[in-house]
């Protein structure tokens, strides 16, 4: 089974390196890429997340800079990584808001570059405050996706009600013609963001973060049977398993324990569509990236 895991995090930032041994892992470029060949993981997006405002308080995009300095005329990143460029919103005013999403153009105009993230709950700032409209002007514009960050913060300093699913469901009706990715399934909101899924045509699920660290999978199952079925219910509800994709979160997450554990949670007739050609529906740009 081929797999795109549309939710990573690829950053050489100290408390990485930690967190991937934790999970297993080491946060290196090469490791990734023994892991993926091993389990079939063809593609990655990886969220890159805001880094504040340059002297004229803009905000400015954010790649994945793992391996040297992001350079936006030449990608320098493992060719099995895409990414989404991360918007710092609490950087934004009504006077700077077109000029900084201005910076992200050149972005969005790489192949690589497949889409935008927004961390609402961290940046303390509504998924519908006139700041961010610029930014779904160029995903329309660019036919990419928002993926946002909704449910848990993995921050205290972090504000829940920013990142409540139902957010999403006023920019999905005001801006129709963008795809609008709601990142951990809300969770816990699972029910909210099921209603917002099955509500708009245009917002979609991924399916990352519902675990962290290593675990053993029949262990994991045992202790958190309602949890799973909890979500197996509202996955049941929805019905629509082409609003669905498949994300791990890593480093957080083993990744062959958590490949177990979404394949649990999904009809085994689903899992080419919730772990591959999904992805390729919502983030279009990722095609003509694939291996040959």
């Amino acid at each position: 089974m081929k797999i795109i895991d549309v939710h990573i995090h690829f950053t050489d930032h100290e408390g990485f390196r930690e967190t991937a041994r934790k999970a297993g892992h080491e946060n290196s470029a090469e490791h990734l890429r023994r892991e993926f060949e091993r389990l079939g993981i063809v593609m990655a997006v990886a969220m890159g997340a805001g880094r504040g405002g340059d002297v004229d308080g803009l905000s400015v995009p954010r790649a994945v800079d793992l391996g040297g300095p992001f350079d936006p005329v030449r990608y320098g990143q493992p060719e099995f990584i895409a990414f989404c460029c991360g918007v710092e919103s609490r950087t934004l005013t009504p006077e700077n808001a077109r000029r900084s999403a201005a910076l992200f153009e050149p972005m969005l105009q790489m192949k690589q570059c497949v889409g935008i993230k927004l961390y609402p709950g961290y940046n303390r700032c509504y998924l519908a405050d006139p700041i961010h409209h610029p930014f779904y002007e160029l995903a329309e514009k660019y036919d990419v996706p928002v993926v946002i960050h909704t449910g848990d913060t993995a921050s205290s300093n972090g504000i829940l009600k920013y990142a409540h699913p139902l957010t999403v469901d006023e920019v999905a009706v005001e801006f129709p013609r963008v795809r609008f990715v709601m990142a951990h399934y809300g969770n816990p909101w699972i029910v909210d963001a099921t209603e917002v899924a099955a509500k708009n045509p245009n917002v979609f699920i991924d399916l990352s973060g519902l675990a962290v660290g290593k675990f053993e999978p029949r262990e994991f199952f045992d202790h958190y049977r309602g949890y799973l079925e909890h979500i197996r219910t509202w996955i049941a509800y929805l019905s629509d398993y082409g609003k669905l994709m498949y994300g791990s979160d890593w480093p957080l997450v083993n990744l062959e324990n958590y490949i177990e554990v979404v394949k649990s949670l999904i009809p085994a007739d689903h899992h080419d569509e919730v772990f591959y050609q999904n992805a390729l529906r919502v983030f279009s740009k990722l095609v003509p990236l694939l291996p040959c």
